[in-house]
């Protein structure tokens, strides 16, 4: 059982920095998660069409590590 308090407490610490990290994102200009070169955005009139694809593949390749870390143990 300790190990399940551990791990809810590691997922929400995580989550509270995932949460701050992009409360706070747009204050940080090295940190343009969302708007990151290489993202596709599409705008014609009223019409704005927005596909992240680089942090989509930024984010892929974090978690994957996160989860590579944790799955070893």
């Amino acid at each position: 059982m300790p190990e399940l308090g551990k791990l809810l407490l590691v997922v929400g610490v995580v989550l509270i920095v995932l949460g701050v990290a992009l409360l706070f994102g747009d204050r940080i200009p090295f940190f343009r998660l969302g708007r990151l070169p290489g993202d596709i955005v599409y705008r014609r009139g009223n019409f704005t069409f927005y596909f992240p694809l680089i942090t989509s593949i930024l984010l892929s390749l974090v978690l994957s590590a996160v989860l590579w870390f944790f799955s070893r143990r």
